[in-house]
């Protein structure tokens, strides 16, 4: 499924059909009822046609022409893919970055459980580095990061409300360091800011919060 903006009345009015029909069908309002199934026709400039390589029909479809438009910043700004699953996630985003020319750089996370096993008790043994890095979640940065100068990322924290570091900013990374990040926000009332986002330490609690 793609994704697209824009401010025009055209894209408005995309976007507003586009709404209608998702939630009819949520609402069950569209399609053919038929016992168990349900028969939907969906309109055809919502398909993608599939090449024999569905991830890169869906690719090109959502950014055609992509390393010629690497450099242009409202390129980004329009344009994602949804995915219903982490997993897919991480699929596209390696399939994408592979892609884009340039040397890549590796980030691991440094996870540790909060409290060590000092007296052998078999429960706390699952709380590993090695169980913790396995973990993949919504909101949750996976343990391995990979990064090359020129693609498009989003916070999922919020860092700095006041440099325009929200959760769902998007950024363009334009430099790799060690321990920062510098990019160009290419969305929301920040545009073309340069910022830095540092490494930061990061609690899990296992009932189901978490700190920054």
């Amino acid at each position: 499924m793609r994704l697209l903006g824009g401010a025009s009345s055209a894209d408005v009015e995309q976007r507003r059909l586009f709404s209608e029909w998702v939630l009819g069908v949520g609402d069950g309002e569209i399609g053919d009822d038929n016992d168990d199934d349900l028969e939907l026709d969906i309109p055809s400039d919502l398909l993608i046609l599939n090449s024999g390589d569905p991830l890169a029909s869906i690719v090109e479809s959502t950014y055609p022409q992509l390393l010629q438009n690497m450099n242009d910043i409202t390129y980004f700004q329009n344009r994602a893919i949804l995915a219903p699953k982490n997993s897919i996630v991480d699929t596209i985003n390696d399939y994408m970055l592979d892609l884009i020319p340039g040397e890549e750089k590796t980030y691991l996370s440094y996870d540790t459980p909060l409290t060590q096993n000092l007296d052998g008790q078999t429960v706390n043994d699952v709380h590993t580095p090695e169980f913790l890095n396995m973990i993949s979640t919504s909101g949750l940065p996976n343990h391995k990061l990979r990064l090359k100068v020129g693609v498009p990322v989003m916070l999922l924290r919020n860092l700095n409300q006041k440099l325009g570091l929200c959760n769902g900013t998007r950024l363009i990374i334009t430099r790799l360091g060690k321990r920062a990040l510098e990019g160009k926000i290419i969305l929301r009332s920040n545009i073309g800011d340069q910022v830095f986002i540092p490494r930061f330490s990061f609690l899990l609690n296992f009932n189901g919060e978490n700190f920054l």
